[in-house]
């Protein structure tokens, strides 16, 4: 029994990680838990440090009424989870490129910064700063991001990466990735730092959008220079 226990708990946890944040309510339902059965595997997870509960940001969660807590996972759940995951990911990639050298690696990273772009987009549909809106939302896919002003620009600091250890090996991830940040925002960006090659963050440049001056001048003619 204690054996059953531990592992529903880690499906508790990995459902969590893979879905992002998630109400019990949710989760019960995805994984058939009765809501006692999965409150007290939250409960546990949460004094194991493993999950955190939080207010939900998203209308979408909230729902009617009362607005349900979502559980999202910790650094220390992260830590823990995801090595299994990494060394699974780098194996699956690993025998996609002894296959067929790069090119479905590289499909792969590319199917994955589309379907970043495509959520990203969704979910900053409302809100008119982009930056911010850009930053909250990573924060909620696991990269912790904040958002830091400079004199020429902004900078978009991820303090957390999920997939640095994959990365690492097959830098066709963070270079895809780059691409999308650049068409959500919908200017060039510049990657000065990533946690995938050894920096402590992971900091993206986003200058300031040039705006040009639609008054043109009148030549003495009278014609538009």
């Amino acid at each position: 029994m204690v054996g059953e226990d531990v592992r529903t708990r880690d499906l508790v946890a990995r459902s969590i990680l893979e879905n992002g944040p998630s109400t019990a309510a949710i989760l019960g339902e995805r994984l058939a838990l009765t809501a006692t059965g999965i409150r007290r595997h939250l409960e546990l997870l949460i004094a194991d440090g493993l999950i955190e509960a939080r207010e939900p940001r998203s209308l979408a969660i909230r729902g009617r009424g009362r607005p349900s807590k979502v559980f999202v996972m910790s650094d220390k759940g992260r830590e823990r989870f995801e090595h299994s995951y990494d060394d699974l990911a780098v194996a699956a990639l690993k025998f996609m490129s002894s296959q067929s050298g790069n090119q479905l690696v590289d499909g792969f990273a590319q199917s994955r910064a589309d379907d970043i772009e495509r959520k990203a987009l969704d979910s900053m549909a409302k809100n008119t700063n982009k930056t911010a809106a850009l930053a909250s939302f990573l924060t909620e896919q696991g990269y912790a991001a904040s958002v830091d002003n400079k004199a020429m620009g902004q900078e978009l600091i991820q303090h957390h990466c999920p997939i640095a250890h994959v990365a690492a090996e097959f830098p066709q991830l963070c270079e895809a990735e780059t691409s999308a940040l650049s068409k959500i925002l919908g200017t060039h960006v510049q990657r000065l730092a990533t946690i995938a090659h050894g920096d402590g963050v992971c900091t993206t440049f986003i200058p300031k959008l040039q705006t040009t001056n639609k008054k043109s001048k009148i030549s003495r003619n009278g014609e538009r220079a």
